[in-house]
């Protein structure tokens, strides 16, 4: 397996669906209706429902222990900064790039960025994984 180095990039297209906001509502206990409730949400300053925060962002979850680095990914920290709204139905890339990497710690320093079809940052940040093959 291809070691991961610094300069590397990787991106995923994703798409979030109002069914797994309302999951996630649930097992996240987090049921402000800005989330969850249409005629709530029209009322607010984005017109619509929007995806929690934490959702959105667990799309660089699901890509560093499925996908890249993958399978023996640690995950070690996570910063981010939500920029703008995601919405439920539309699609969303999600953009890595490798900043650091410590061989000796088997460890990376990831730029994670999740942008909207119209190139518009709607969360940014950096996370720190380790995995001992990759790194």
């Amino acid at each position: 397996m291809k070691k991961i180095k610094v300069g590397d990039v990787y991106e995923f297209e994703t798409i979030y669906h109002q069914k797994d906001v309302e999951i996630f509502a649930k097992i996240s206990g987090d049921n402000n209706p800005i989330h969850i409730n249409q005629e709530y949400a029209k009322n607010t300053p984005f017109g619509q429902c929007i995806v929690h925060g934490f959702f959105a962002g667990a799309v660089f979850s699901r890509v560093f222990g499925t996908q890249w680095p993958g399978e023996g990914t640690v995950y070690m920290n996570q910063e981010m900064s939500f920029r703008a709204p995601v919405f439920v139905e539309q699609k969303y890339i999600a953009k890595f790039k490798v900043l650091e990497v410590n061989e000796e710690k088997h460890r990376g320093t990831i730029e994670c960025i999740l942008e909207s079809k119209d190139g518009k940052h709607a969360i940014i940040g950096k996370a720190m994984l380790m995995h001992q093959s990759r790194f």
